[in-house]
């Protein structure tokens, strides 16, 4: 239970110190936002503001994207989410969304884990959770909202269903290998086109080994993308307003039939086995020791073939597409690791008969401790990358200490904010905003305490505008009090930079003399535990590194950072009293 507890701990971990998002998951923790927040009423009801309040309310209206996504996971996500943020006052409904998401993805891994326990053993089942454990990628992203990770658990659960063989025929085991192809289907005609490519190779295995039969495959191919159809055509045509509507298969066509993919880059038909598998495993022995110690035992060597191969097939047919990412494979990484299992547990179980098995087994134990420990170096430079979550952080805690009221000004009641593209590509969700004024109370907004000059309540209007045309028009920043900007001289108008938020630019090698100005602020005095509620990362870095170097006789690697986001307040002339007014 302990080596098992490993798994929801570590997601919940990487979650908590890494609580903002990128824009690689924006639209599913946007949409989440506005279905927990919005609901789904106006829909069906616009009322008197119509097409323009629903555009207002909900991100996907305005910020379409190159394709339609899917709003399933969202839409289900939201619901079981509801009541955590809505009862349990005080909560963070983002680390909410993301933690139900996580522990979500962690549930399917463990039951995948009992899978592996039934077919191998609890000594195999244990390696395979610390194996698990240990692979970054998915500890720290089966909390966050990519479509992929959406369809992973699912695909986990499938894949749960093909472990082992069984000694006697039965009804029920007949029914797995059927099981995981509906699971398959539903979940690649919903979330991911690219799991057809998948099926491929397994449905080629199964045939072979005969534990599936092509009119298993077709009729639970066709009650597969029937129940996938039922689900994502009616959600989906109802919150794009468009119907009839199937999300994947304008990716499907955006993607592969017009190549469009190839927009966001491309990479040699190698790369998945030469870089993404390698960094996906993490730990080198799996694939260097384990799997192939595991392959050369008689014993072994047909449930290796049985985890290895429909999976490496799968990766070699998506290598003919140019553009490629590691998340387009995550799903192999369960199998893979299961037969990197085998192989340590044969190590393993008998490191008492030699002093080889001894060494090697030693050599894995220190080989997870490394891992670890690398993972923790990831996880806190990937806590650098957020530049656009901690300049909003950062505004939202700096307008009280600049808030005045100007005569003859506009007064700081309402805050208007823009955010440019880098800020809300780097954290920036509508789950950090602050809350925007009701059309109701609009014209009540201006009540002010007139002897502090300041407001009595604030209200925010957030704008993203990306349009690079009105970007250019003095009139389009007159309207704005406050700007996150990744360059500072493109705002046209007086302006006063603030504050500057830093990002992660890179690693360096420091020598015994040398000064890290990567990070700056850590000889402010400050105790440990108030950095870390106050999330200051850049201060605690320089606080291990401070420590760190000692031990290393001046040796380091320093964190180099950059200047990312500006924090910009517009500069008011204030009128100069004349006559009376002195």
């Amino acid at each position: 239970i302990v080596i098992a507890a490993l798994i929801p701990t570590l997601i919940l971990f990487h979650l908590v110190c890494a609580p903002y998002t990128k824009v690689e998951e924006s639209f599913n923790i946007q949409a989440t936002h506005d279905i927990l927040t919005y609901g789904v009423r106006d829909f069906i009801f616009p009322g008197r503001s119509g097409q323009l309040q629903l555009e207002d309310q909900h991100d996907h209206l305005t910020f379409t994207g190159p394709v339609p996504r899917t709003f399933v996971g969202a839409l289900v996500l939201a619901g079981v989410s509801w009541p955590f943020t809505k009862i349990i006052e005080g909560v963070n409904p983002q680390i909410t969304v993301r933690a139900v998401l996580g522990l979500w993805n962690a549930l399917c891994l463990l039951y995948y884990r009992n899978g592996v326990e039934s077919a191998f053993g609890r000594s195999t089942a244990n390696w395979f959770i610390v194996f698990q454990a240990s692979v970054f990628h998915i500890m720290y992203y089966a909390s966050r909202t990519l479509p992929n990770f959406f369809a992973f658990g699912l695909v986990t659960i499938a894949l749960g269903q093909l472990l082992g063989r069984p000694r006697v025929q039965s009804h029920s085991w007949a029914n797995k290998p059927q099981t995981f192809f509906l699971i398959i289907t539903t979940t690649g005609i919903v979330f991911r086109s690219e799991l057809a490519l998948f099926l491929i190779p397994y449905t080629l295995f199964l045939l072979f080994n005969h534990r599936l039969t092509i009119a298993c495959i077709i009729t639970f191919g066709i009650l597969g993308a029937a129940i996938g159809l039922s689900f994502t055509i009616p959600i989906d045509s109802f919150f794009w307003q468009s119907f009839p509507l199937w999300p994947e298969l304008s990716a499907f066509s955006y993607n592969i039939l017009r190549s469009q993919s190839s927009n966001w880059g491309t990479s040699p038909w190698h790369f998945y086995f030469t870089s993404a598998l390698p960094r996906l495993l993490s730990n080198p022995l799996t694939y260097i020791l384990c799997i192939p110690f595991a392959a050369f035992q008689p014993a072994l060597r047909q449930s290796v073939a049985e985890l290895i191969l429909p999976n490496l097939a799968f990766v070699a047919l998506y290598s003919f597409q140019p553009h490629k990412e590691w998340r387009f494979i995550i799903y192999v990484v369960p199998p893979l690791l299961t037969a990197a299992a085998l192989g340590a547990n044969w190590i393993w179980t008998r490191r008492s008969k030699s002093a080889l098995y001894r060494v090697l087994s030693l050599t894995l134990i220190m080989s997870v401790i490394g891992s670890l420990a690398a993972n923790g170096v990831m996880l806190a430079i990937s806590q650098l990358n957020y530049p656009g979550a901690e300049a909003l952080n950062r505004l939202h805690a700096l307008v009280p200490e600049h808030q005045s009221h100007y005569p003859g000004g506009s007064g700081e009641m309402i805050v208007n904010v823009h955010m440019d593209t880098l800020s809300c590509m780097t954290g920036i969700t509508r789950f950090l905003q602050l809350p925007a004024p009701p059309l109701a109370d609009l014209e009540s907004a201006s009540s002010m305490n007139t002897e502090t000059g300041a407001a009595e309540k604030l209200f925010w209007v957030y704008d993203k505008t990306e349009d690079e045309e009105k970007l250019l028009s003095p009139l389009f920043w007159e309207k704005f009090d406050w700007v996150l900007a990744e360059r500072p001289k493109r705002v046209i108008g007086k302006w006063e930079v603030v504050e500057t938020v830093r990002g992660y630019a890179g690693l360096r090698t420091l020598r015994p003399g040398d000064e890290d100005d990567g990070v700056e602020g850590g000889r402010e005095e400050k105790g440990v535990g108030e950095m870390i509620r106050e999330r200051n990362v850049e201060r605690i870095w320089k606080l291990v590194e401070r420590y760190g170097r000692r031990g290393t006789g001046g040796w380091w690697v320093g964190v180099k950072m950059e200047p990312r986001i500006s924090v910009l307040k517009r500069q008011r002339d204030v009128p100069i009293p004349t006559g009376g007014d002195w």
